[in-house]
């Protein structure tokens, strides 16, 4: 596409208000120097005083102020970043999981392979702004949530956000916002209240978004100590760089496509990494319209589709927890896979200094793993040496998990440890690296829906790209329909699927 045809595209999304673009890409107005997410309802422009940004920080470094009535610092990422697998879109994830925060770009680029000016020249030039003016505005983000939400001092406000100092914070909140901090704070927002380092905050997502549904896929799979599920919210313990945090995800009672997040965090600089984490397992930042289009255009799935629009793919807030539950649940029963995992807990996980009602335990990390004494839980010779071979390529950095890791190296490199099949990797790259093209080889549960649906796994795995996953979720849905909300239409009933004793649920390996 022509930089003029991508201006009218956008444009027209603009004069129509198209709520599906927000956060794809940024308008700015010459003439009042704010920018905007598409749907801000205001009068549109003339086209000639638009310019438009992919990124806030591109707005910001251009001398635009966030609009104060759309609020476009609060709008839902990108899906391009998660679709991408280029070295940007990894860098972009990585930032969005605080790693600017934690080791600087340096770090970044350590991550990545790349030196600091190989990284700073591919960001810049497909973005217009490098990797700090990028967490520069995630810092600005996180000031803002915290001012508007809690009581914190602001000097407590500058450091839990990542500003080295009191003057950058204000003069970041001023230039971004066209506020002061305190005249942010004068604005009437919801109080979070509750024990330090606690705050509620809503996570938006693009319509439509089932949450209550996704919450259930998650708590159909809660591990006792580790994650609660009371029937409406999904409680867990989130492990982050400062301190284990306790999340508890609800559906937002004032918004159709949200969820109401109350956070308790051992320090409040954890809140941006928190979020992320959060926006991941709930795979909040998808283009519903995109996956819609290509799997409801196909015969088999259009039923399917129409009955449950914007199905999301369930994550985890971390792919190496995944990878160490995949390893678990191979060959067992979900309730089997939880009870072993949950055995986990006291042998590698840390434990909350206070338990937060059932909560107990983070998750363990590689490291702990690798050494633990796994014979009591209850494993295979074969599974418990597997875990620790996996545990230990985690801890040596020969498999990579993170955000950033290159997802075809990330599934080499899982194939390469001793236990590890094509099921457990691809599960692991749906799942985990929120991979939105994984295809589950051999998965029983797909092969009955696709035998209902008249398809073959051979088949299905070409014509559904780039959004198998999301296939995936939906033949799921049809195999295992008590991981789900939605319940057949009455007058659109779904294919009859006939069950077998050895079909395992979503979740069980077919290896």
């Amino acid at each position: 596409m022509t930089a003029t045809a991508d201006h009218e595209h956008r444009y027209r999304a603009v004069a129509g208000r198209d709520a599906r673009f927000d956060g794809w890409f940024f308008t700015a107005v010459r003439t009042t120097g704010i920018y905007c997410r598409p749907s801000c309802p205001a009068r549109t422009p003339a086209p000639h005083n638009v310019s438009f940004f992919s990124t806030a920080a591109g707005a910001q470094a251009a001398g635009y102020r966030a609009c104060r009535r759309c609020r476009p610092d609060a709008a839902p990422g990108s899906p391009e970043w998660d679709v991408r697998a280029d070295v940007v879109a990894r860098a972009m994830r990585l930032i969005g999981d605080g790693e600017v925060e934690r080791s600087g770009v340096p770090g970044l680029a350590r991550r990545l392979g790349y030196s600091e000016r190989q990284l700073h020249r591919l960001v810049v030039g497909e973005l217009g702004v490098g990797p700090l003016a990028l967490a520069r505005a995630q810092r600005a983000q996180t000031a803002r949530v915290l001012i508007e939400t809690t009581n914190l001092p602001m000097a407590d406000v500058a450091f839990a956000a990542g500003f080295a100092s009191i003057r950058q914070f204000n003069d970041t909140v001023r230039e971004v916002f066209a506020a002061t901090p305190t005249e942010l704070r004068r604005r009437p927002s919801p109080a979070s209240g509750g024990a330090p380092g606690s705050l509620t905050l809503r996570l938006t997502a693009r319509a439509p978004y089932d949450a209550a549904e996704v919450l259930l896929f998650l708590g159909a799979h809660a591990v006792p100590g580790l994650e609660e599920w009371d029937g409406s919210t999904f409680s867990r313990v989130l492990d982050l760089p400062h301190g284990p945090g306790v999340v508890s995800l609800s559906p937002a009672p004032d918004a159709a496509a949200a969820v109401s997040a109350r956070l308790q965090l051992t320090q409040l600089r954890d809140l941006g990494v928190a979020v992320s984490r959060c926006r991941r397992m709930l795979d909040l930042d998808a283009d519903p319209a995109a996956v819609d289009g290509v799997l409801g255009a196909d015969p088999a799935l259009a039923d399917v589709v129409a009955l449950a629009p914007g199905r999301r793919v369930p994550g985890s807030p971390e792919a190496p927890e995944l990878a160490v539950r995949a390893v678990l649940g191979q060959q067992v029963s979900v309730a089997g896979a939880r009870t072993l995992t949950a055995r986990l807990l006291p042998v590698a996980g840390v434990a909350l200094p206070t338990p937060v009602g059932t909560l107990t335990h983070a998750f363990p990390r590689p490291e702990a793993l690798a050494v633990a004494d796994l014979g009591g839980i209850g494993l295979t010779g074969a599974r418990r040496a597997a875990l620790q071979a996996l545990a230990t390529a985690l801890a040596d950095g020969d498999v990579a998990l993170d955000p950033g890791a290159d997802r075809e190296e990330a599934r080499r490199a899982l194939l390469a440890v001793r236990g590890i099949g094509p099921w457990t990797a691809a599960l692991v790259a749906l799942r985990g690296l929120a991979d939105p093209d994984v295809w589950l080889p051999g998965d029983l549960a797909l092969r009955r829906s696709l035998t209902a649906l008249g398809s073959t796994d051979a088949e299905a795995a070409t014509r559904w790209r780039p959004w198998r996953s999301y296939a995936v979720m939906h033949l799921w849905a049809l195999a295992a329909p008590a991981f789900f909300t939605r319940p057949p239409h009455p007058e659109r009933p779904l294919p009859d699927i006939p069950t077998t004793p050895t079909a395992p649920p979503p979740g069980r390996s077919a290896r």
